[in-house]
């Protein structure tokens, strides 16, 4: 059996986050590194999916790391309590609700990539189920993710944006652009008067 030493050895906090629940005893300061941990990555995370994850088997629940990974999301399965404590001062406190029964919650910086992956993982392995999420300190729904899901991608969403904000200036530019050539053209209609007179 594995015991704490070990874990905190082999695989560092955040997997002694995971197996905690699995019957590996853990002291408060290992408690207290866990909390600081989220914390401190909940800080600086724009946006958080919470998903109750019961019926997941160990590879399931491998695939879906993976799969959030590839999109720079992060996962993690811990006590509730101890999620509870680490979202004091950050965004996910909105989400606090959610916190009951076994969850998984995944925070990053990418909201739509995560809600994308998340709901495409759900849609594929019905034991996964999405309770809710975090936006900017804003609780979400599930339909809120699954909404925010359908989203384009976000390079997708910066192009439509740059277009839109450079068709009128490209428009100013040509309108700037025309007033001399204008000016240039009456010029010289009026010095085409002068020499045929």
């Amino acid at each position: 059996m594995l015991n704490r030493a070990t874990v905190l050895h082999r695989w560092g906090v955040s997997s002694l986050a995971r197996v905690e629940s699995k019957g590996v005893e853990v002291n408060r300061q290992d408690k207290q590194r866990i909390v600081e941990e989220l914390h401190a990555a909940w800080s600086e995370s724009s946006a958080g999916v919470v998903a109750q994850y019961r019926g997941l088997t160990v590879a399931e629940m491998g695939l879906l790391r993976r799969r959030l990974h590839e999109q720079n999301v992060s996962l993690q399965v811990v006590k509730n309590t101890l999620a509870r404590r680490a979202a004091e001062g950050t965004g996910f406190k909105a989400a606090e609700e959610l916190f009951t029964g076994p969850v998984a919650i995944a925070y990053g910086n990418d909201p739509v990539a995560m809600a994308k992956a998340i709901a495409d993982f759900a849609k594929e392995h019905k034991a996964l189920e999405i309770r809710g999420g975090v936006l900017d300190g804003k609780m979400m729904d599930a339909a809120g993710v699954i909404s925010l899901a359908k989203l384009p991608p976000r390079e997708v969403l910066l192009a439509k944006l740059l277009g839109s904000m450079q068709s009128p200036i490209s428009g100013f530019v040509r309108v700037l652009a025309e007033v001399p050539a204008s000016f240039v053209r009456t010029l010289a209609a009026i010095r085409d008067q002068k020499q045929a007179a």
